[in-house]
């Protein structure tokens, strides 16, 4: 019997193919799964006896999602213990805050996911790898869609980036690529629009008016005067902008350039792309900040000036 024991559980076992072979355990994986999947590749003879063995070594619970590269030649129980021992590149929850640029997306997976991010934003303006998404622009800002995703340590940079399109690709549907026919706008032109709403506020209930205002500077030929396309054009990261930085020129400066940016200034999240592709139904031309995390929008330049009056009087109040 414990001849029997012994050559089932200790015996190595050999797969075909060049050794170590990358296998990847997701979150929430049963054990079941795990030795299922682990049989299919031919990791192991018999998913049964892996399960046996992980149940003998009470490991049930202590295997984590991951990715492994597993040699060739582990018995059952050494592959068990090679689950719960061996460094792999674990999963993790990484979130993408809606608005966030590719400079600070990769920040993040160089913090979650010890991603070189230098390494991340080159490959996110790398032309031959935008070509290879079916795209055609100079960078994937924009396309990099927000949201919280399961993602393993050390995934190279065009597999996380190719994760966050082919996501955005599937929320953007047919019916909302229609949608954006329908206004006379391209998908980009919309994710452009859909950046600055994103830069604007992070209230997600006056998204759309925020974004009929824009529509309406549009069709009257106005410029947009967007700030977020300012903070956009600063070097060293968000400030309170002066009168000064509203001259910059470049084509992102809406302040003295009409009609769009040349393309988005952020990642936009769902709420503003919906808010684009479905503004609000208003006369409004001008917004400003009410100092609660809100805006007051007027249709007349004269109600803006007050509303802009009103909000300056408000922030020297609260800097005493």
């Amino acid at each position: 019997m414990l001849t029997f024991f012994y050559y089932i559980f200790f015996t190595p076992n050999y797969y075909k193919g060049k050794s170590p072979i990358r296998f990847e355990i997701k979150r929430g994986e049963t054990l079941s799964s795990i030795a299922e999947s682990l049989a299919v590749q031919g990791i192991i003879p018999h998913a049964s006896n892996f399960s046996i063995a992980a149940f003998i070594y009470g490991a049930e619970r202590n295997i984590r999602a991951g990715r492994y590269n597993i040699p060739n030649g582990l018995s059952y129980l050494s592959l068990v213990e090679f689950f719960i021992h061996t460094r792999a590149d674990y999963a993790h929850i990484v979130s993408i805050p809606q608005g966030s640029t590719i400079k600070f997306i990769a920040a993040r997976v160089k913090y979650d996911l010890f991603v070189d991010s230098a390494s991340f934003v080159n490959k996110a303006e790398d032309k031959n790898f935008i070509d290879s998404l079916g795209l055609h622009t100079s960078t994937l800002e924009g396309y990099l869609f927000p949201g919280k995703y399961d993602l393993y340590e050390r995934s190279t940079p065009s597999e996380i980036i190719g994760i966050f399109y082919k996501t955005l690709k599937k929320f953007i549907s047919d019916s909302l690529r229609r949608r954006a026919d329908s206004l006379g706008y391209s998908v980009y032109e919309i994710l452009t629009l859909a950046s600055i709403v994103d830069g604007e506020t992070n209230q997600i209930d006056e998204m759309p008016e925020i974004a009929s205002v824009y529509y309406n500077r549009l069709k009257k030929g106005m410029p947009l005067e967007a700030d977020p396309t300012i903070q956009y054009l600063q070097t060293n990261g968000w400030k309170r902008l002066l009168y000064k930085d509203l001259k910059i020129k470049s084509p992102y400066n809406t302040y003295i350039h009409q009609g769009l940016p040349p393309g988005p200034i952020n990642n936009p999240g769902k709420e503003a792309i919906l808010a684009v592709l479905y503004p609000a139904n208003t006369n409004y031309l001008y917004f400003v900040a009410d100092g609660t995390g809100g805006h007051k929008f007027s249709r007349s330049y004269s109600q803006h000036l007050l509303n802009v009056n009103q909000y300056r009087k408000w922030l020297k109040e609260h800097q005493q």
